[in-house]
């Protein structure tokens, strides 16, 4: 009892903390359907966002674009379609209102790396699942046969190789998810572009909401950030990063 009491304590702790989590999405969820229908899509939007932050999903971040599109807050949309695509890269809707988006606003998508295309074939997770198991299985073939004292097989050899060309095919892609984390949009229009990362800074250029950058590192409450034609400061609230980890 003294072994199976904490383990039964914490899978119930476990279980009730996703139940808690499921309540508040559906909850979220729902409420932000039912302010979405009445026209009234700042609520909705705010609806949305808790649920997404809760539980990150593409449809949540999908119905977040579709609510703030409809505010006038096309960077935040864009950025939500980008997160949707970020979750699950086959989400047909966030690439349909993504096309459409850019065509109104007249912007160009973020120019990626090869790895950063890479990257874009598979969830990011499941990039990472196919690292793990690939050299698993590869180290495996190599190593378990003289642990069970059983001579290697041409089979051994053949699976060992693919493990291993598909791990190293792998490690791009990883490093294109790693990339893409600071790939972000401008969120507000005529956001400034500072060449100092101060209020008193002198302004590069404006922005135009929704448009995409790079971010190259952080400074207190600024981003200094790569955009396809200048280099400057912009306050983080004006800036959001496609990966919300």
């Amino acid at each position: 009892m003294r072994i199976v009491t904490p383990v039964f304590l914490a899978v119930l702790l476990l279980a009730c903390s996703f139940a808690n989590v499921r309540a508040v999405t559906n909850d979220s969820f729902a409420e932000g359907i039912a302010e979405y229908r009445a026209g009234q899509f700042a609520p909705a939007a705010q609806a949305f966002e808790t649920a997404a932050s809760v539980r990150p999903a593409a449809g949540m971040f999908v119905n977040l674009g579709l609510a703030e599109w409809q505010r006038g807050h096309a960077g935040a949309a864009i950025l939500a379609w980008e997160q949707a695509l970020w979750v699950d890269p086959f989400n047909k809707p966030a690439v349909e209102d993504l096309q459409f988006a850019r065509q109104v606003t007249q912007l160009d998508a973020p120019q990626l790396r090869w790895f950063e295309t890479l990257s874009t074939w598979l969830p990011p997770a499941a990039w990472l699942w196919i690292a793990g198991a690939s050299l698993w299985l590869a180290a495996g073939m190599i190593l378990l046969p003289p642990v069970f004292r059983r001579p290697k097989a041409v089979w051994h050899q053949t699976v060992a190789a693919c493990g291993l060309c598909v791990f190293l095919f792998s490690l791009p892609a990883n490093w294109g998810v790693i990339s893409r984390t600071h790939l972000g949009f401008v969120l507000e229009d005529n956001a400034p572009l500072l060449l100092t990362p101060t209020r008193e800074g002198e302004v590069i250029s404006t922005l135009t909401s929704g448009e995409p950058a790079r971010k190259l590192r952080t400074h207190g409450n600024y981003y200094l950030i790569r955009t396809q034609s200048d280099t400057g400061w912009i306050e983080r609230e004006q800036f959001g990063l496609i990966s919300r980890k």
